[in-house]
């Protein structure tokens, strides 16, 4: 993985921060585990403030604004999917977790099956992250990794009745 970006750059920018996932990106271990670490936490403080219906409205704004955020940090840093952006985590994750129990376990369930499918990048993820070298591809795959985790959680959710 690249080395994380300063504070420096993280403050430069308004984009590099939401891109950077507030600092977490930063991380020097596993940036993607601890973005989406951020994104369950953000989550659960503010989900209580918006009906369903709003958080998807701020979770489609967030992914178009995250297209532009994304790309114009991964230009500022010479790599499209730099380890430190980690909105790409943050929106899909929040929206896997408004689609999934709210229960400790099931929750810990998709944190854990959204990492797998993030990091393995089953098709079509693997072919945005290898072919669409921009703030749309960065997105698209993660957003990838969300359905298919939410498949799964489907599954085991219909298995365990």
């Amino acid at each position: 993985m690249a080395k994380p970006p300063s504070l420096k750059f993280l403050f430069a920018h308004p984009a590099h921060f939401i891109a950077c996932g507030c600092g977490s990106g930063l991380s020097m271990w596993a940036p993607g585990t601890v973005g989406t670490a951020f994104a369950w936490l953000t989550y659960l403080l503010i989900k209580p403030h918006f009906s369903d219906l709003q958080f998807g409205i701020l979770l489609a704004v967030a992914y178009l604004g995250g297209i532009w955020v994304i790309q114009k940090t991964g230009e500022a840093l010479g790599e499209p999917d730099h380890g430190s952006i980690v909105w790409d985590e943050i929106v899909p994750f929040w929206g896997v977790l408004l689609l999934t129990p709210p229960a400790f376990l099931w929750q810990l369930a998709a944190f854990c099956l959204f990492r797998l499918f993030d990091i393995t990048k089953p098709q079509p993820a693997r072919w945005f992250d290898q072919h669409v070298k921009n703030g749309f591809g960065v997105m698209t795959d993660d957003v990838i990794a969300g359905l298919y985790t939410l498949v799964v959680i489907a599954v085991l959710k219909w298995i365990l009745g």
